[in-house]
């Protein structure tokens, strides 16, 4: 018979998951100010960095809502955001992680080509405001949404109302793989934000020239370092 490898987790993904059990039994409630980075610390009995890491990761995912000088607070009770963080801390699969890219591959690459070939000047104008916000963001959050701004407007460019369907309905997981992606890229001493821009200026050059063919290399070529990024983390 054959058995699942346990992966061990990292520190700060064992922290996400207690705080998301003590939200989702109420345990923490809406409003409620959570404890000092320093005390969360000696509570966990784990560094500052895992608490720090894992209340940024609640922060994405729209659990908690951290004040500048105030300190970190549960936000309004979401069963839909609460069920996608309790999703999102599944993802942690290799097979899982693998599947998602591959329907990602599959999606865009028909995406990029069809946008390519049906591009008006006012997808245009949507793909580089999407460009211009991702390439300014000053924080994580703005990046993120600009990321998938960027993919939406790709989706919205190919004139086919199916393929918008299809990319909304995985668009939540794939803003998930982006946050993961982001925070890991930008940690790599490799990959920088300005790197991440150029890939996706790429894309948006082979749109605008519709080319079809180019575009779908640029889109390969970004997602193969997407999928190198996650697994390379995942595998240590």
């Amino acid at each position: 018979m054959n058995y699942k490898k346990i992966k061990n987790k990292k520190i700060y993904e064992v922290v996400i998951d207690e705080l998301l059990h003590m939200i989702r039994a109420g345990k923490l409630k809406q409003g409620e100010k959570l404890d000092s980075v320093q005390q969360l610390a000696e509570n966990f009995q784990v560094g500052r960095s895992a608490i720090r890491e894992a209340l940024s990761a609640l922060r994405v995912m729209g659990l908690v809502d951290m004040r500048q000088g105030e300190g970190t607070y549960v936000t309004e009770h979401n069963p839909a955001a609460l069920s996608k963080a309790m999703f999102s801390a599944l993802l942690m699969d290799e097979k899982d992680i693998r599947d998602l890219l591959e329907v990602r591959k599959i999606l865009e690459l028909g995406v990029v080509q069809s946008a390519a070939a049906y591009r008006t000047k006012s997808d245009l104008k949507d793909l580089k405001a999407a460009l211009m916000a991702m390439k300014e963001a000053g924080d994580e959050e703005l990046g993120e949404k600009a990321d998938l701004d960027f993919h939406m407007s790709l989706a919205h460019a190919s004139q086919n109302q199916l393929l918008v369907h299809l990319m909304s309905n995985v668009s939540e997981i794939m803003v998930e793989a982006m946050r993961e992606t982001r925070k890991l890229w930008l940690f790599s001493q490799h990959h920088t934000v300005e790197q991440l821009f150029l890939e996706h200026q790429e894309i948006y050059e082979a749109i605008k020239l519709r080319d079809g063919e180019a575009a779908q290399r640029c889109l390969l070529r970004h997602l193969e370092k997407v999928e190198m990024t996650l697994l390379n983390y995942h595998q240590k």
